[in-house]
């Protein structure tokens, strides 16, 4: 047996192994149950939600969730097509790539946005730092939109008649700080240590 073989089966198996306790985890994060990260992230929470003017512990209506999920991602949006369009004049661009125009801006944004990553361009000798940083940032946060979504959702199918939907921000940050950036310095740490066997 060849060793893609072996890595494909390893790599199932460690996804079966893990997601049960990372499942439970995560239903535990968004029935608002405690977790043993709390007292490391709960701090940074309050920052931000005092900063943003957001009371997490409000309850909101699907609509009103809908909306703060439209908002977060036209702020996404209209700041990469900033960065996009104007690349050639802002920082971090030592390759002088020029500014995209903006129907490539638009469709490059809204790739990222909606997770699917579609490039149009010259991958890095097309894009400044800038730029590269930014979609970088979308596909981190764009992951974290989609599971606050589906946690509204599933709150939705519950049964009764007292049904609550969470607060969007409230998910989003929480899955932002308790799940994808746990898993990234995890992953980060590892592949630091063992970056050399990595081709």
């Amino acid at each position: 047996m060849n060793t893609e073989i072996l890595g494909i089966i390893a790599m199932f198996g460690f996804t079966l192994l893990l997601g049960y306790p990372l499942g439970k985890y995560i239903a535990k994060l968004y029935a608002g149950e405690p977790t043993f990260l709390d007292p490391v992230f709960n701090p940074l929470e309050k920052l931000f939600f005092r900063l943003s003017g957001i009371n997490p512990n409000e309850e909101w209506s699907w609509q009103k969730n809908l909306m703060a999920l439209l908002a977060i991602n036209l702020v996404w949006l209209l700041i990469g097509m900033f960065i996009l369009m104007n690349m050639g004049w802002l920082p971090f661009n030592p390759d002088h790539n020029p500014s995209q125009s903006a129907g490539l801006a638009f469709n490059t944004t809204i790739s990222f946005l909606v997770n699917c990553n579609l490039q149009h361009y010259a991958g890095e000798t097309g894009i400044s730092y800038l730029g590269q940083l930014y979609l970088m940032f979308l596909q981190f946060t764009t992951a974290a939109t989609g599971m606050a979504a589906a946690a509204i959702i599933f709150r939705a199918f519950r049964k009764g008649r007292h049904k609550t939907y969470g607060n969007f921000f409230n998910d989003y940050l929480k899955t932002c700080t308790r799940i994808l950036l746990p898993i990234c310095l995890v992953l980060g740490v590892i592949l630091m240590f063992n970056g050399s066997h990595i081709t």
